[in-house]
């Protein structure tokens, strides 16, 4: 029971800043984005990974937290942090629109530099531990 309310816990904590990230970039950039390009999920989504990267390292080499704290960073804080469900919702909007340039910049940026950030992360922790 402890493991469920720790991921339901950070669960509503990532998704508050999910929100807050993507409501500041939509307002910095407008509500097109950068050429329609929903920047606020797809920074979302790559500063999700760097973290993810980071925590998984760091629980790798250096770290063993208890499950409950373990998982309410990783399933609970950052899976509702970043957005994989609403990537796939924009990414077939852009399909559907006939806006395949767009849908390909979408797609490619936010599973490219996703994972970017997640080696980027496990690369900085090692880094950072030896």
């Amino acid at each position: 029971m402890h493991t469920l309310l720790a991921i339901g816990a950070g669960g509503a904590l990532g998704a508050i800043a999910r929100y807050l990230l993507v409501s500041r970039v939509g307002h910095a950039l407008g509500p097109e984005g950068a050429g329609g390009i929903p920047v606020g999920i797809l920074s979302a989504n790559v500063l999700g990974s760097l973290v993810m990267g980071l925590v998984a390292e760091y629980v790798a080499l250096a770290w063993q937290p208890p499950e409950a704290l373990r998982v309410f960073v990783t399933t609970g804080l950052l899976g509702a942090f970043t957005t994989f469900s609403t990537f796939a919702l924009e990414a077939s909007v852009f399909l559907e629109r006939g806006a395949l340039s767009q849908a390909a910049i979408y797609i490619g940026g936010s599973v490219g530099l996703s994972l970017l950030g997640l080696f980027a992360g496990i690369w900085l922790m090692r880094w950072v531990l030896t």
